[in-house]
Order: structure tokens, then sequence, then C-alpha cells
């Protein structure tokens, strides 16, 4: 049988990380749970704009005529094309206050309406599961908490590896209990096959995280490592399109496509034949794109799929139309590749609607963990009382070393380890006087 001082000492900082990271594991859950479905979000919210007749209908430079006629101050930044035949076209501004703005042009070129981008359902979902709205205050707070999630999981599989070994109450529940002891199976079983996904999940969120992502960040650029921007922000920090756009006021305007450049349609029609996955922008010489700096002198094309490995690239010509460069994901580093891969899985985009699925059944999971785990603690302790485990004994090297490589891993974990450590020799100190 496992020593039972370290045995409580893990029971103990898993009972501690439990109830540090349960209000944000619920939030996260649910706010996660709803950003799976940001396609079907994006569709909804556009359907105005969507299924309207295809007859009649005008080039893309009279659809970007009719935006500029109702948008004489704006800057043009990129154009979407349509999803589907009688779709509205997306042509993305600057307005003169530096805001972008989303405007939709049907086929016949009648300007529709326009949305902003930061107020959509799915962006503001989005900064709430990242930041919960706070900033970057929030940002370190959810990073503080993914990573004791990580130690509240990897404690409760020690906690949970079975002593002697039964499979009834280790695999599965043993459905001749009640009450609290059906409850602790049913902690345990589920515990157990979510642990992998939920590491996964959280292994995945990481570089978008402000302390681990910066860090990344970092090591990718200075030291070399990798050649290029990256494609995903980190922290709650704004995409660089919006950015660009807000300091509009102090900046020189932004030049347009030269005057002897062929006209939009061109290029729409090249970006047509490359049958690039939905959402496909065009966009013109010098402007701001999500990541990375603004193009150059040449005209773009890309797919800003959210299954990041059909994302692709193409750059033409201003006065001949020709292929300048292209670029796939397959030309990526390995490593960018595997975070890309990684983050189109978090936000259950890599295989479509299997893959929500799954990250909803995750998150419906985790949620019954968390409330399973309040049962049991309510149940047990006495009335007026915090009831946490008992003190054990220190633990073993081989799971000190652990604690140490998770400290360095997560490096937000860390400092708050070493926070709590601290203060927990002062008062021991102190109890002493």
């Amino acid at each position: 049988m496992a020593d039972t001082a370290t045995y409580r000492t893990i029971w103990r900082w898993h009972f501690y990380a439990g109830l540090f990271v349960l209000p944000f594991v619920l939030l996260l859950s649910v706010s996660g749970a709803i950003y799976l479905f940001k396609p079907q979000i994006d569709r909804w919210e556009e359907r105005d704009y969507r299924g309207l007749s295809p007859e009649g209908a005008v080039s893309a430079d009279r659809q970007l005529e009719a935006v500029k006629t109702a948008f004489p101050d704006g800057s043009f930044n990129h154009y979407r094309l349509p999803e589907r035949p009688g779709d509205a076209a997306m042509v993305q501004m600057t307005l003169p206050d530096g805001a972008p703005a989303e405007i939709y042009v049907s086929p016949q070129g009648q300007v529709l309406g326009t949305l902003d981008p930061a107020q959509r359902i799915s962006n503001t979902i989005s900064r709430f599961h990242g930041s919960l709205m706070l900033g970057d205050w929030g940002d370190r707070l959810v990073e503080l908490a993914a990573s004791w999630t990580v130690v509240m999981i990897l404690s409760g599989l020690y906690l949970w590896w079975p002593r002697p070994f039964r499979a009834a109450g280790t695999l599965w529940p043993r459905r001749s209990l009640k009450g609290r002891a059906l409850m602790k199976d049913l902690h345990r079983v589920i515990g157990f096959w979510l642990a992998g996904s939920v590491l996964v999940m959280l292994a995945s969120g990481l570089p978008w995280a402000g302390a681990w992502g910066s860090a990344f960040k970092w090591a990718r650029g200075e030291l070399g490592l990798i050649e290029g921007p990256q494609d995903w922000k980190i922290g709650a920090e704004k995409p660089v399109a919006h950015d660009h756009g807000a300091m509009a006021h102090t900046s020189p305007p932004r030049p347009q496509a030269p005057a002897e450049s062929l006209r939009l349609s061109a290029f729409v029609a090249r970006a047509e034949a490359e049958r690039m996955a939905f959402p496909v922008l065009v966009l013109p010489p010098h402007a701001p794109q999500r990541f990375g700096p603004p193009t150059g002198e040449v005209w773009t094309v890309k797919s800003e799929a959210q299954n990041r490995p059909l994302m692709r690239t193409v750059t033409f010509d201003p006065q001949t139309g020709e292929e300048v460069s292209r670029s796939t994901f397959a030309d990526k580093h390995p490593i960018d590749r595997a975070i890309n891969v990684g983050i189109a899985w978090h936000e259950g985009a890599l295989f479509g609607l299997a893959n929500q699925i799954m990250g909803l059944i995750i998150a419906l999971a985790l949620i019954a963990l968390s409330v399973l785990g309040v049962l049991m603690w309510l149940k047990r302790r006495p009335t007026g009382k915090l009831a946490a485990p008992p003190r054990g004994g220190r633990l073993p090297r081989e799971l000190i070393a652990v604690v140490a490589v998770l400290a360095i891993l997560l490096p937000l974990f860390g400092v708050s380890l070493v926070a709590i450590l601290l203060a927990e020799k002062a008062g021991a100190v102190l109890a002493r006087r």
C-alpha cells in the first residue's frame, strides 16, 4: 500500500487546487463549449446576408465601389468571398475613428448592413474565455487556474491509482453504491477517462497564455528557432488588424494599390480558382493582417480557416496578376504546425462536427466532475468548517522532481507555489511563537 503520509499530502494539494480552480473550470467550460460552435454562431449572426438571390450579380469591383460610396472616408482592408452563391460579400474597412467595420454587400452591389468585429458573439466569447474580460490581469488569472488544473489532474491520477487493482470503481462505477460512495466512484472514473483529453486541451491553450505564450514567442523569435510571424494571438492582446486601425490617428495614411494595378475583380477570380477553405480573403497591397505585418507590394489571397491545416496564402503581382509566392501549412516549421493543429483541435475545428461534439462532451464532463467534487466535500465537511485533508509528510524525491519540472514548465504555477510555501512556512513560525 502507498505511503499514508504521501497520500495525505497529495490529497491535500488536490483539495486546495480543486477549491481554487473550480470557479474557473465552470466558467471556461461553459464559454469554451459555446465557442466550439463559432462557425454556426457566425452564420446565424450573418443570417440576413446569406441565401440571397444571385440573379443580376455584379462584379467585385462594383461591390467595392458601392461600399466606398457608402463609406467614402474608410480605408479598404480586405474583401471576403461569399461562402455560397447568393451570399453577400464582406468588405472590411477601417473607419475614420480607427475602428474596423465589416460591411456586407449583396450580389447586386447593394450595401445591406455592417457588423462590428469586436462585438461579434464569437469574439466576445473568445475574449471572455481567454481573459474573463479583465484584460492582462484576467489573462494571468486564467493561466494560473489552468496551471493548477494540471496539478489537480496529476494529483487526481495519483489518488485514483487502485491499491489493489479492481476494475469496478476504477474503470467504471459500482452500481450497488449510493450516496457519497457512489459520487466518489463517479468522480474517480470520470476523472480517469477525462484526464488525458483535458491535459491535451490545456497544453493546446498554452500558446495563447500571456506568460507562457510570451516566453515561447521570445524563444521562437529571439533565439531564431522559427522564422516568420506566428499566426495566433497571445494573452489579451488585440489582433494586429485592430491595432492598425487604432493607430490611424497618429500614423500616415496607408497607401492603396498603385494606379496601374489590376482591379479587385481580377484577384477575386484568382481566389475563386484556388478553391480555398472559407473564409477566403483578398487583400490589397499594404493591407493590415490579423497576424504579422501588413501585406507588401502585392495582392494577397489567403484562407483563414479555423481548421488551420487548410490555411493557404498566395500573392500576386499587382500589374500583371502573375503569382509571386505561395505558402501552405506544410511550409511552416514543425513546431508551428504542431501548435496550429492543437489550436484547431482546441477550437473544435480540426475534424468538423465530430470535433465539436468531442469538445462539448469534455466540457460537460468537466462540469460534472467539478459538481461531484463540491457535493462530496459538502457531505464530508462539518458545518462551518473547511475540512481540508490532514497534513501529510514530505514528498518522495521522485514526486518533488515532478513538481519542480511542472514549476519550470508552468511559470505562474511555480511562482504561486513558492508564494504558498513561504506563506505556510511563515504561518508555522508564527504559530510556534
